[in-house]
This record gives C-alpha cells, sequence and structure tokens, in this order.
C-alpha cells in the first residue's frame, strides 16, 4: 500500500500533455502587452480624473442639502465599523459631536491626492474651526520622455503613481483651549515596537497631531464615507452594526449625552 500524500501515476501519464503549459511569448508579443497595458491605464486615469470634475459640483449641492441636518457627518463617520474603531472614547464622539461639515480638497496636480477638512462649530476642545489631515503630493524626478502628456494630459509618471512612494501625509496642530485636557494627551496613541500599526490607537484626534497614518483612516474617510456619506448616514452603507462605544465609562467628566446612533436603526429609503 503507498504511504499517505502518494499518489500513482495513472496509466500513460507520461505521455499525457497539459495543452496550456508552456506558452511562449515573444519579446514582440511582450512589447504590445506592456504597451495594451499602459494604453489602457492612461484611459482609466483620464476617465477617473473626468469623473472626479463631474462628480463635484454635486458634491458641493449634497454638501448644501446636508448643511441643516444636526450631526450628519458624526453620524455618518460612527456608521463606519473602520472609523467607528478609532473613536471609541465618549470624549472623541462628543468632540464629534460639534462637526458641521467634512470635505475633500483634491490636489490640482494629482487628484489621488487630497486634504480631509473637519469644519467644526464653536467647542470646548479646541479654537481651530478647521481641522485638517493632508496627503501631499511628492511628485517623482520626471524626464522629458516620461513627462511628455497625451491628449488627455497624462504622463507616463502619473501611469506610475505609488501611493506609498509618492505620498506624504502631514500633522496637523490642534490648538487645544486646556492643554492638559487635550485629549490626544489623555488618550495618547502608542505605537508596537516592531511596526507602525498602534497596540492602542487612543484618541481619534491623534489622527490630526501625528503625521503617520498606518491604519489607512484617511483612505477610508475620503474614498468610502465621504462619496457614500448619505447612505452612512441612514445606515444603508457598510451592512456592520456597531456598539454604542459606552464601554468607556471612565470619561464620565464630558457626561452630555451624545446621540450619534440615532439613523442607525432605521433603514430609510430616499
Amino acid at each position: 500500500m503507498a504511504k499517505g500524500g502518494v499518489k500513482r501515476a495513472s496509466p500513460g501519464a507520461d505521455e499525457e500533455k497539459n495543452p496550456l503549459a508552456n506558452v511562449e511569448l515573444s519579446d514582440e508579443d511582450a512589447k504590445n502587452l506592456q504597451k495594451a497595458q499602459r494604453d489602457l491605464g492612461r484611459v482609466e486615469l483620464a476617465m477617473d480624473r473626468l469623473g472626479q470634475t463631474k462628480i463635484m459640483p454635486a458634491y458641493e449641492r449634497r454638501r448644501a442639502a446636508v448643511k441643516g441636518i444636526s450631526k450628519f457627518w458624526p453620524v455618518a463617520l460612527m456608521n463606519h465599523s473602520h472609523f467607528a474603531f478609532f473613536a471609541q472614547h465618549s470624549a472623541d464622539q462628543l468632540a464629534l459631536s460639534y462637526l458641521e461639515d467634512l470635505w475633500i480638497a483634491r490636489d490640482a496636480v494629482e487628484p489621488r491626492c487630497y486634504t480631509i477638512e473637519f469644519h467644526f462649530k464653536e467647542n470646548k476642545f479646541f479654537t481651530n474651526t478647521v481641522l485638517k489631515k493632508e496627503y501631499r503630493y511628492q511628485a517623482p524626478a520626471a524626464t522629458a520622455e516620461n513627462d511628455k502628456p497625451d491628449e488627455n494630459g497624462i504622463t507616463d509618471t502619473m501611469l506610475d503613481f505609488s501611493w506609498e512612494r509618492d505620498v506624504e501625509p502631514q500633522a496637523f496642530k490642534i490648538d487645544w483651549k486646556d492643554a492638559d485636557k487635550a485629549l490626544t494627551k489623555l488618550y495618547p496613541s502608542e505605537a508596537a515596537e516592531d511596526d507602525d500599526d498602534p497596540v492602542d490607537s487612543g484618541s481619534f484626534f491623534n489622527f490630526f497631531e501625528k503625521a503617520a497614518d498606518p491604519a489607512d483612516l484617511g483612505i477610508t474617510i475620503a474614498n468610502d464615507v465621504f462619496p457614500e456619506a448619505i447612505e452612512y448616514f441612514l445606515g444603508q452603507a457598510g451592512g456592520d452594526e456597531l456598539d454604542s462605544g459606552d464601554e468607556d465609562d471612565d470619561d464620565d467628566d464630558d457626561a452630555e449625552e451624545i446621540d450619534l446612533e440615532k439613523p442607525r436603526s432605521k433603514k430609510q429609503k430616499i
């Protein structure tokens, strides 16, 4: 009897050949495939840029429509499970309850880079009316050949865009009204020794004051919550039921009641 894991060859197996094996690709064919792939990349990038241009007026109209809805942006953000994980402290949620507008300002040169803007009403935490998180474009060195734009304004340098290589997150200074009660001081972010991932994410507002964004929270906000903000506000996006975040009983100093979850229980249609 054969040992476990060893299969006996079927009769004639040596003569059997896989008709899809050993496909040879000539240098010319490889070059043509590479060219076709880059052509597709150019068109896709041009379409993405055009799409951003076309959708901005709609975002502006949505911005005006939600302006009068109380706590629209805090609720939309907290209904996203990834964001909610980084805003578990009740003090964070209280500070976020003053958020009245969220905007994504795209870089004019490289629209895949952006600045996230959190606009706040007057509050007891900080004097800033806007907190920003910039993902700054670091343009790679370009040669005359790869910097020549095509009919859509796309260059090879743009096609070779890399988020890890070409984007540098920036830190932003929050002007806390009481430095001793700054949320980032009360709840600091603690990083692991062997990598950049936080052991304890601490206060959400570390997102602004620290340059690094190892959890890609900015990508979540800009590319997920912001485009689908209405769906997240109404509890129709994401599919995750989030906990209320009331486990932090040590935050009783901020005893104001915050109802950031009210729309979650209903699936409203618009």
